[in-house]
């Protein structure tokens, strides 16, 4: 059973908040805690200011996919959107689907999602050759508990393996999910984004 399915079944949410304080309050020099790959993630994505909608089913993945667009006022509004799969799943929104780089939020997949640093690994199948930067502050990213891997290396390894005749091209990960509203010289080119991930359980 699935770490997010057993959080969110069976412990109760202070429970989860008090494991995840004894692990960040660890001292960064303390000797690394072997912690199992789902788990890691969800510690290191919420460090980095990310928030993820735990989905059981494909039914409460269209619900808060819902909840997203009600608290950001975001219905009938250009979205910007490279993937045509998922303009057809969503498509009962109200939203219009765009090509460009305008739009309220970036909506898209990812290929990974990777544990030790919290980030979500990207390529050209999802950003074309867009830079980060050129995209909308808001994003929400579809990915489901079967993507997640334990390094950077294991998720560019899975890549190779599934696109062997045509490797994609502009690969990165997105890993900073606050938008600073005070940009500041060392933050200058920084691609920090406002990020909703709906994680699907699949395993």
């Amino acid at each position: 059973m699935s770490l997010f399915r057993r959080i969110f079944s069976s412990k109760s949410k202070s429970d989860q908040k008090n494991k995840e304080r004894h692990v960040e309050d660890r001292s960064k020099y303390m000797p690394e805690i072997n912690l199992p790959v789902d788990e890691s993630f969800m510690i290191n994505f919420k460090r980095n200011g990310g928030k993820f909608l735990y989905c059981d089913n494909e039914n409460e993945v269209l619900d808060s996919f819902d909840k997203i667009l009600l608290e950001n006022d975001w219905y009938e509004t250009d979205v910007c959107c490279f993937d045509i799969g998922l303009e057809h799943k969503f498509s009962g929104y109200n939203l219009n689907y765009v090509k460009n780089i305008s739009g309220s939020f970036f909506f898209a997949t990812c290929e990974y999602l990777i544990a030790d640093s919290g980030s979500i690994l990207v390529s050209s199948n999802q950003l074309k050759e867009k830079k980060l930067t050129e995209l909308p502050d808001n994003f929400v990213i579809l990915a489901s508990t079967s993507q997640l891997v334990k390094s950077i290396g294991e998720g560019l390894k899975g890549i190779k393996e599934k696109n062997k005749n045509s490797i994609p091209s502009n690969i990165t990960t997105i890993k900073n999910f606050e938008t600073q509203k005070e940009k500041d010289f060392l933050s200058y080119g920084s691609s920090s984004k406002n990020l909703y991930l709906l994680l699907l359980e699949d395993l």
